[in-house]
């Protein structure tokens, strides 16, 4: 029993390489994307065409790499219970300055149908107090959405 339990205990704490954190990082940033497009439930061709450009652009990938992480991500947060589990993974990770590009890109998401739902602007707000931002920042981040478009 204690060997199984051992056994069990240094799996889980084996470490992780730097390539599997990066590519959590993308599964919880895609996620959390996608609990904004999915917000409303409806999916515009706007917000379809934006996703993966996001991603191109943010994690310097390639269409079908953007595709095939969204595919995956889709899959996790269908199985996922709460937000936390993703702002955990990019709490540990990023900085200040890559949270609010995280938190533009979702109000970025939220307007690409040129309209704001309240479930996408709930969403977006308690993904800043999970990843602690202030409110400033999230207004700030809001505006420089609304001014891209």
């Amino acid at each position: 029993m204690l060997a199984k339990l051992k056994q069990f205990l240094n799996s889980h704490s084996q470490a992780v390489s730097p390539e599997e954190k990066a590519h959590q990082l993308k599964l919880a940033s895609v996620s959390l994307l996608l609990e904004v497009v999915f917000a409303d439930e409806t999916l515009e061709d706007e917000e379809a065409s934006l996703l993966p450009e996001l991603l191109t652009n943010s994690f310097s990938l390639t269409l079908a790499e953007a595709n095939e992480l969204i595919a995956e991500a889709k899959k996790i947060q269908g199985d996922s219970t709460s937000l936390y589990e993703f702002t955990k993974e990019i709490n540990e990770q990023c900085s200040v300055e890559q949270k609010q590009k995280l938190i533009l890109s979702m109000w970025k998401m939220a307007y690409a149908d040129g309209q704001l739902c309240q479930y996408e602007d709930q969403i977006i707000r308690r993904v800043s107090e999970l990843l602690y931002l202030k409110h400033s920042e999230l207004i700030q981040m809001r505006n420089l959405a609304i001014e891209s478009q």
